[in-house]
């Protein structure tokens, strides 16, 4: 079946909400579960974008006009995507993110308007070019981060697994932490190499071979803190975008069934964190340590 989308009804204003996309696939443990999840946490809200389009469902799909034609908007900002409720207790992890977002990309960041901070490799955007900022900076390391802050990006990675795996039906166990996963800030300036231009369409399967499902914890907030840098499923006829709200996180699987760019920041600073999952445990890496 082809894949497809699952709309949900609005929310009182005041939480976050995220989104996923299915696949089709023949494979038992990957089926897909006809089901929604919302999760009541700052760091981290989701909602079903599953297989099996819902008629009755009522998800106020506003036509916007997007930098590049017709956009339908599945998330906005302000609104949460209600489906089946957890309440879990709340917490500030998604602020003291973007804190390593912003110490670790204070060390460098590109000429151009997009700079990557990976804490697995080391990689850094510095000018035209990387560093490994773990040969580059030494022992100066410690005084930017804190163990603290390594144990944080630890469980805010498992907790986006174990969301990825409940609300696709598979087991935890079966995904594996995968490379490239990294800080990424956005901002207006103009591209100056081709690691600039992040607004070009590409498929993650396609471009990062070891990914099999991709997932985006904003840091930042659309229209507060940047416009343009809504995130787009390209569709024929009309893209879908969810707007990026602190603390949302949108996850789908990394095949062209969801092809999708990044709209261009046209002011302002955009923080996000990728994180992705292989099924292959070759393809896994292991949590960075502190240094």
């Amino acid at each position: 079946m082809a894949p497809q989308r699952r709309a949900a009804t609005k929310a009182p204003e005041g939480n976050g909400a995220a989104e996923r996309r299915n696949r089709s696939s023949t494979k038992k443990d990957r089926a897909p579960r006809e089901v929604q999840r919302l999760w009541q946490r700052p760091w981290l809200r989701t909602a079903g974008l599953g297989a099996g389009f819902v008629l009755t469902a009522l998800l106020l799909w506003s036509s916007l006009g997007a930098d590049d034609g017709v956009a339908e908007v599945l998330a906005r900002r302000g609104e949460v995507v209600a489906g089946r409720f957890i309440e879990v207790p709340c917490s500030e992890d998604y602020d003291s993110h973007r804190s390593v977002a912003e110490k670790g990309l204070s060390l460098g960041g590109s000429d151009g308007g997009a700079s990557i901070l990976d804490l697995h490799s080391g990689a850094l955007s510095v000018g035209k070019h990387f560093v490994n900022l773990y040969r580059y900076f030494g022992d100066k390391i410690q005084n930017i981060f804190s163990e603290e802050d390594f144990r944080l990006y630890r469980e805010v990675r498992q907790k986006v697994q174990l969301t990825i795996a409940e609300a696709f039906g598979i087991s935890a166990s079966s995904l594996h932490l995968t490379k490239p996963t990294f800080f990424s800030r956005i901002n207006s300036t103009e591209a100056r190499t081709a690691h600039d231009e992040y607004w070009h369409a590409h498929v993650d399967k396609v471009t990062y071979g070891s990914f099999d499902y991709t997932s985006l914890l904003y840091l930042s907030n659309y229209l507060e803190d940047f416009g343009g840098g809504r995130f787009m499923f390209m569709e024929e006829g009309a893209n879908k975008t969810v707007e990026p709200r602190a603390g949302r996180v949108s996850f789908f699987t990394s095949g062209s069934e969801n092809l999708h760019r990044v709209e261009k920041v046209h002011w302002g600073t955009r923080y996000a964190i990728t994180i992705a999952f292989s099924c292959n445990p070759d393809h896994g890496i292991e949590d960075p340590a502190f240094p």
